[in-house]
Protein backbone atom coordinates (compact mmCIF):
# COMPACT_ATOMS: atom_id res chain seq x y z
CA UNK A 1 0.00 0.00 0.00
CA UNK A 2 0.75 3.34 -1.00
CA UNK A 3 1.81 6.05 2.00
CA UNK A 4 -0.09 8.93 -0.39
CA UNK A 5 -1.80 9.42 -3.53
CA UNK A 6 -2.17 12.27 -5.79
CA UNK A 7 -4.64 14.01 -6.88
CA UNK A 8 -4.53 12.49 -10.27
CA UNK A 9 -2.55 9.15 -11.09
CA UNK A 10 -3.24 5.45 -12.96
CA UNK A 11 -2.44 2.20 -12.35
CA UNK A 12 -2.79 -0.98 -14.42
CA UNK A 13 -4.82 -3.89 -12.68
CA UNK A 14 -4.39 -7.27 -13.45
CA UNK A 15 -8.10 -8.24 -13.96
CA UNK A 16 -10.70 -8.00 -16.39
CA UNK A 17 -13.61 -5.41 -16.98
CA UNK A 18 -16.10 -7.95 -15.46
CA UNK A 19 -13.84 -8.44 -12.49
CA UNK A 20 -12.77 -4.79 -11.93
CA UNK A 21 -16.84 -4.48 -12.05
CA UNK A 22 -17.33 -7.05 -9.48
CA UNK A 23 -14.41 -5.77 -6.93
CA UNK A 24 -16.12 -2.24 -6.98
CA UNK A 25 -19.10 -2.27 -4.59
CA UNK A 26 -17.45 -3.48 -1.76
CA UNK A 27 -13.76 -1.42 -2.47
CA UNK A 28 -16.07 1.66 -2.23
CA UNK A 29 -17.96 0.76 0.68
CA UNK A 30 -20.69 3.20 1.96
CA UNK A 31 -19.95 5.57 -0.64
CA UNK A 32 -22.80 6.51 -3.16
CA UNK A 33 -21.75 5.76 -6.59
CA UNK A 34 -22.35 5.61 -10.47
CA UNK A 35 -21.14 3.80 -13.19
CA UNK A 36 -21.48 5.99 -16.54
CA UNK A 37 -20.10 3.01 -19.43
CA UNK A 38 -15.88 2.98 -18.62
CA UNK A 39 -16.05 5.36 -15.97
CA UNK A 40 -17.33 5.66 -12.80
CA UNK A 41 -17.92 8.84 -9.99
CA UNK A 42 -17.52 7.88 -6.48
CA UNK A 43 -19.13 10.57 -3.56
CA UNK A 44 -16.39 10.77 -1.28
CA UNK A 45 -17.55 13.22 0.99
CA UNK A 46 -16.26 16.42 0.71
CA UNK A 47 -15.56 15.55 -2.45
CA UNK A 48 -15.73 12.65 -5.31
CA UNK A 49 -13.44 10.46 -7.32
CA UNK A 50 -13.87 9.82 -11.04
CA UNK A 51 -12.95 6.50 -12.33
CA UNK A 52 -11.99 5.70 -16.16
CA UNK A 53 -10.82 2.49 -17.52
CA UNK A 54 -10.01 0.66 -20.50
CA UNK A 55 -8.68 -3.11 -21.32
CA UNK A 56 -4.88 -2.96 -22.34
CA UNK A 57 -3.71 -6.12 -24.25
CA UNK A 58 -2.83 -8.59 -21.84
CA UNK A 59 0.89 -9.14 -20.47
CA UNK A 60 2.32 -12.47 -21.99
CA UNK A 61 5.24 -13.67 -19.55
CA UNK A 62 6.46 -17.43 -20.58
CA UNK A 63 2.78 -19.72 -21.27
CA UNK A 64 1.05 -17.18 -18.83
CA UNK A 65 -1.44 -14.52 -19.98
CA UNK A 66 -2.49 -11.65 -17.38
CA UNK A 67 -5.63 -9.15 -17.94
CA UNK A 68 -4.58 -5.79 -17.82
CA UNK A 69 -7.08 -3.24 -17.00
CA UNK A 70 -5.78 0.51 -17.31
CA UNK A 71 -7.15 2.79 -14.15
CA UNK A 72 -6.96 6.56 -14.02
CA UNK A 73 -8.37 7.94 -10.36
CA UNK A 74 -8.79 11.60 -10.46
CA UNK A 75 -9.72 13.26 -7.46
CA UNK A 76 -11.64 16.46 -6.75
CA UNK A 77 -11.96 18.59 -3.51
CA UNK A 78 -10.22 16.19 -1.28
CA UNK A 79 -6.71 16.83 0.62
CA UNK A 80 -4.09 14.13 0.86
CA UNK A 81 -5.27 12.52 4.06
CA UNK A 82 -8.76 12.15 2.75
CA UNK A 83 -7.40 10.80 -0.59
CA UNK A 84 -5.24 8.44 2.02
CA UNK A 85 -8.12 7.24 4.09
CA UNK A 86 -10.41 6.25 0.81
CA UNK A 87 -7.58 4.43 -0.80
CA UNK A 88 -6.22 2.43 1.91
CA UNK A 89 -9.74 0.71 1.86
CA UNK A 90 -9.78 0.74 -2.09
CA UNK A 91 -6.54 -0.91 -2.30
CA UNK A 92 -7.21 -3.43 0.69
CA UNK A 93 -10.90 -4.98 -1.43
CA UNK A 94 -8.91 -4.59 -5.03
CA UNK A 95 -5.98 -7.04 -3.67
CA UNK A 96 -5.74 -10.08 -5.15
CA UNK A 97 -5.11 -13.18 -3.80
CA UNK A 98 -1.11 -14.05 -2.55
CA UNK A 99 0.61 -14.84 0.71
Amino acid sequence: MQSSYEEHFERDMGCTEAEWLGWLPAAVGTCIWRREGAHAVIEVPPGQLTLRWAQQPPRVIALMRMPVLRVKFAFSWLDAQQRYAFMKRFDLYMQRGGG
